[in-house]
């Protein structure tokens, strides 16, 4: 945009220049070369003068000499049959010419023009005063006055040119902090607002983009209040779900049973806490993914237990840190695991690999015949929705991630949790490699 109004500004501006300066060049060479004239014409007139007076070759001589123009030798009297008084510019019949035609005018001469003035003596002969007016003399100080219109017709493009980058710097400046505050909205940063400036068009602008931020915000936070009821309109079905477990005679079904409703309890407690977190609490939140997926394991392995299935851990080794609250983390883990165990027949092995790189879980079920509509909402098919694949998307989406489903080398399907958006096989890789 500033490039432009620089191009836009000098455009303008040496088109005007040059519709103002051309003109004038041309009258000031025209002003130039009448002054010259001018003055020949006067120097021609005092010679008449002397001429209406005396017309002796003598006294002419005489009066030629005492002129600036006859001293410099630019000046001739033409007396009828005698040689020329001065210095003489033009051929002889030029000279005839003019005289018969008694009619003053120019001549082209070498290096320049000459001024005749013919004048008829008492006596009925026609004397022709010639000046000689030279090119350089003709356009004294033409060339300064076209190298001082060229200086002022820079300076005038170059300050209009000024001004326009200026503005458009104004302009440029207003934009890219409108598209700055815009990305880091998107981004996550709610709190962001912008300082209205430049032009009203774009104070407007920045006005919506606070209105906006304000209503998104607000539109968030009643989002979170809902999600926090309704996990705690939870908490009475799983009361009474806790009264009958305690209801159950003491066995294994029975600790699992009380097992499974402690760990709702806590995760309903955790989503409850997270969904009335500000925005800008959450987006600073962090956990270990290897202790959660830790957690979770030992609620799924009961399941797995039950439904005979084989499975093994790779990696967890190391801490692995993620920029997600506890709550969101638990919500990846789960879809992922969950996924197994909805899509996959009892006694189906699963290995579920964790490292640096992110979260991958392997089955030897049927695997994933539409890897793409599998993270749809309501289009996975296999009597699924699709909620817990895209969840995991969006966490991913979240972080700069990347959802990775496809064939796992058990035979089944792969969903890859990837912490940054890498390519699957750097993906693969580093899991083989730990």
């Amino acid at each position: 945009m500033r490039w432009a109004l620089n191009r836009l500004a000098l455009a303008i501006t040496s088109m005007v220049a040059l519709a103002f300066l051309v003109p004038l060049a041309v009258a000031t060479r025209q002003i130039a070369h009448d002054k010259a004239i001018s003055e020949a014409r006067q120097q021609a007139t005092s010679i008449v003068t002397v001429l209406g007076v005396n017309a002796d070759p003598t006294a002419l001589t005489s009066a030629v000499a005492s002129t600036s123009a006859g001293s410099a030798g630019l000046l001739a009297v033409h007396l009828p049959g005698l040689d020329p008084i001065g210095t003489s510019h033009l051929p002889p019949e030029t000279v005839e010419r003019a005289a018969k035609q008694r009619r003053s005018g120019t001549a082209v001469a070498a290096g320049g023009l000459a001024y005749l003035q013919p004048t008829v003596l008492t006596d009925g002969r026609t004397v022709v005063v010639e000046v000689f007016v030279s090119d350089a003399e003709m356009y004294r100080g033409v060339y300064k006055a076209w190298l001082a219109l060229f200086g002022l017709a820079v300076v005038l493009v170059l300050g209009s040119t000024f001004f326009a980058d200026r503005l458009g710097a104004q302009l440029v400046r207003a934009t890219r902090q409108l598209a700055a505050s815009t990305r880091r909205l998107g981004g996550g940063e709610l709190s962001e607002r912008i300082t209205p400036s430049g032009p009203s068009e774009l104070r407007d602008a920045a006005q919506a983009f606070n209105s906006m931020a304000g209503d998104l915000r607000r539109l968030l936070d009643r989002e979170r209040e809902l999600a926090a009821d309704l996990s705690h309109r939870l908490r009475t079905p799983l009361t009474a779900l806790r009264l009958d477990a305690e209801a159950i005679p003491p066995g294994p079904i029975a600790d699992r049973m009380r097992q499974a409703c402690d760990l709702l309890d806590d995760e309903l407690e955790a989503i409850i806490t997270g969904a009335r977190l500000g925005t800008e609490a959450r987006s600073t939140e962090t956990c270990d993914l290897v202790e959660v997926l830790a957690d979770r394991l030992a609620f799924w392995s009961v399941l797995a237990e039950d439904q005979e299935r084989p499975w093994q851990v790779v990696g967890g080794h190391e801490p692995v840190t993620v920029p997600m609250s506890r709550s969101d983390v638990i919500l990846v883990v789960d879809a992922m695991l969950g996924n197994v165990f909805s899509h996959t027949p009892d006694g189906v092995a699963f290995r579920v690999s964790v490292s640096s790189t992110g979260l991958l879980v392997d089955d030897a079920g049927p695997g994933i015949a539409d890897p793409e509509a599998a993270v749809r909402r309501g289009f996975s098919g296999a009597g699924s929705t699709g909620l817990g694949l895209d969840i995991v998307r969006r966490a991913a989406d979240t972080v700069q991630g990347e959802l990775v489903v496809g064939r796992s080398p058990l035979g089944g399907a792969r969903v890859g949790f990837l912490l940054t958006a890498a390519e699957e096989r750097r993906f693969q890789a580093g899991f083989r490699s730990s």
